[in-house]
């Protein structure tokens, strides 16, 4: 029986022939907890086709409800929520192939009970607030998943009660996962830009590699943008206090590590662009000011805030922990030990929190006490059972970039090898927002995987 409790369902009609659901669910806290009363409240929103055909659909299907097998979208992050159906491109791909998707909030992100400095707060102090946040990696979203799947497939005849999933960028970690954990929940899994390191047991290697791309990417940045070199050196000298801190209008402080972070948009098609008009745009008003302006000032804010997806900076190292391994602020001990010339362009930062992060991010702030602790847990559970995956039976489609600036291509291919009978996209005319920067392409060769005979 489930331990899922759909709590409200409300439909709509939406443009484009779309009938969207909106679902919340209770499901345990702690799973391994199920008759406790403490519960948490997921959201998903379900869609399908909304057709017309000559006879009801009751009356096609015999009297009975059409069931269509589910597809679920599993968001990137760990933090953030799901849009709308309808503002993603490959929703009607999807749809188009009989499918009825689901677009699920993970725990502590979106509207599913999210995550932050004052929510955090409520549940007690810092000590039962990391209990909290232990219970909101991706071992636990798996259960929250077979806790509604079974939930919403409870009338469904048995070959019809698995679902296919994709998982974009750590969509595609929960994916995998979920393949370790409870593969027979699976009818099928697709990851883009998402096959985590399941040999590793913290993120130091991770980091190291991760950081050689951004090296790669801020080198094609200075190439493309030379003028910059000088531009952001200027930048810098302002922000280090030439005059005054500079402030957001909620109090954070933009620091040079703050803009400097910008360089997360690096691994997106058309970020090095976005970046450079951030700095073309700032440095104007320097020269014409001599201070940033309130929409500079907001288009900076904009490229990467925490304060609204604290779950993504307070979590993100402990995505890549299992057993006997901790994070202990890996990514600012490899950027400490990566020392440049006061000649060499300074370099923007990836995807990477830095304790550093904590001091200039209002939100973040509260949560100093909680993030060190979680930096210094090692007794985390394993998220990967590798003897498993090396057998595993579930249809794996993997698209896997080879300029990817978030997931390494060497780990990403090694997992890939792990998982028996994976399929694997590579391509190097990809960036790891390809589902948004050109989704027909990507779902073609995805597809492709799936349907077309082996050569």
């Amino acid at each position: 029986m489930s331990i899922a409790k759909l709590i409200s369902s409300r439909t709509h009609l939406i443009p484009g022939r779309l009938k969207v659901s909106e679902l919340f669910f209770d499901v345990p806290l702690d799973h391994s907890l199920p008759d406790s009363s403490r519960t948490i409240r997921i959201f998903g929103r379900s869609v399908e086709r909304v057709e017309k055909p000559a006879a009801s659909p009751a009356e096609a299907e015999g009297g009975k409800p059409k069931q269509l097998p589910y597809f679920v979208y599993l968001q990137g992050g760990p933090g953030f929520g799901c849009a709308p159906p309808q503002d993603y491109g490959f929703t009607g791909l999807v749809l188009d192939r009989g499918f009825k998707m689901l677009f699920l909030d993970q725990r502590g992100m979106g509207l599913s009970t999210p995550v932050t400095a004052r929510t955090l707060a409520i549940q007690g102090d810092s000590k039962v607030q990391v209990d909290y946040l232990k219970l909101f990696r991706a071992d636990t979203a798996v259960k929250d998943l077979e806790a509604i799947r079974k939930c919403l497939t409870a009338d469904y005849p048995e070959e019809k009660k698995k679902w296919s999933i994709v998982g974009q960028s750590y969509g595609g970690f929960v994916a995998t996962t979920y393949l370790s954990q409870v593969p027979e929940g699976l009818r099928e899994v697709f990851t883009l830009g998402g096959l985590p390191p399941v040999n590793q047991k913290d993120p130091d290697e991770v980091y190291k590699r991760l950081h050689r791309k951004v090296q790669e990417r801020n080198a094609k940045y200075y190439e493309k943008y030379p003028e910059d070199v000088e531009a952001v050196k200027r930048i810098a000298r302002h922000l280090d206090h030439e005059h005054q801190p500079v402030m957001f209008a909620d109090g954070g402080e933009l620091s040079l590590m703050r803009f400097l972070s910008m360089g997360i948009s690096f691994g997106f098609h058309g970020g090095l662009d976005t970046v450079h008009d951030i700095v073309l745009g700032t440095v104007n008003d320097l020269e014409t000011f001599g201070f940033l302006t309130k929409p500079t000032l907001v288009r900076i804010k904009a490229t990467g805030s925490f304060e609204d997806h604290v779950l993504y900076a307070i979590m993100h190292e402990s995505i890549y922990c299992q057993r006997g391994g901790k994070s202990n602020w890996s990514a600012s001990r490899i950027l400490s030990k990566h020392k440049t010339s006061t000649d060499a362009p300074l370099e923007f930062i990836g995807e990477m929190v830095l304790r550093d992060h904590f001091s200039v991010y209002p939100e973040l702030k509260a949560l100093t006490e909680v993030a060190d602790a979680l930096a210094n847990i090692d007794d985390w559970p394993d998220l990967y059972d590798v003897d498993r995956l090396k057998q595993n039976d579930v249809p794996v489609y993997s698209a896997t970039y080879v300029e990817d600036m978030y997931v390494d291509l060497g780990f990403a291919q090694e997992t890939a090898r792990t998982i028996k009978g994976a399929k694997t996209f590579v391509t190097n005319m990809m960036y790891h927002d390809a589902l948004r920067s050109r989704t027909e392409e990507l779902f073609k060769n995805l597809f492709a995987l799936r349907d077309d005979s082996v050569d």
